[in-house]
Order: structure tokens, then C-alpha cells, then sequence
């Protein structure tokens, strides 16, 4: 008789995910994904580039008027991208 070692696929997921250590990467694409999320899809619209290394996030700009705006926001923005991972993930935001 064989022994039943099911895990439901959620849980065997997470594990293998953890062991890897994959969470963190995860947790970079899941800011970049909740930038149009957080700010709108005008403003991502004149995104052009977002990449998240070392805790620092850059974001390419194709407009002048956008960045200046969004360089004075520049501090609130980071918080709430912090809050929509749960974790301290920006340190900084450089608009390019």
C-alpha cells in the first residue's frame, strides 16, 4: 500500500518558492506591477521604464511636466508602494 503524501499545490508552491528564495524578487515585480495600480493610467502612460535594484526604483519618464510633479510627490509615492507590499521595499526613487 502506497503512503498518502498529498499537499494541496498553494502550500507545495510557497515552500519551493521560500527554499529558493525567490519571495524577494517576487515582492521587486509585484512594486513595478502597482505603479499604473497606484498612480493611474496617465501617469503610466508616460512611463516608460520602471526597474526596482537595491532598493532604489527608477523610473524613465517621457515627459518634463510629468516628472517635475512627480519628483515633488516623490516621498508619498513611496510610501505607498511600502504599504502595497507590506514591507519596506523602496528606500529611494530617482525619475529619469
Amino acid at each position: 500500500m502506497r503512503k498518502s503524501n498529498t499537499q494541496p499545490l498553494g502550500d507545495v508552491l510557497r515552500e519551493y518558492v521560500r527554499s529558493m528564495n525567490f519571495e524577494r524578487k517576487l515582492k521587486e515585480v509585484d512594486v513595478v506591477a502597482s505603479w499604473e495600480a497606484l498612480l493611474g493610467k496617465t501617469i503610466a502612460h508616460y512611463t516608460r521604464n520602471i526597474y526596482l535594484s537595491k532598493k532604489i526604483l527608477y523610473v524613465e519618464l517621457t515627459s518634463s511636466v510629468v516628472k517635475n510633479e512627480l519628483t515633488m510627490m516623490r516621498e508619498e509615492i513611496r510610501k505607498r508602494l511600502n504599504e502595497e507590499a507590506g514591507e519596506e521595499m523602496v528606500e529611494k526613487i530617482v525619475f529619469k
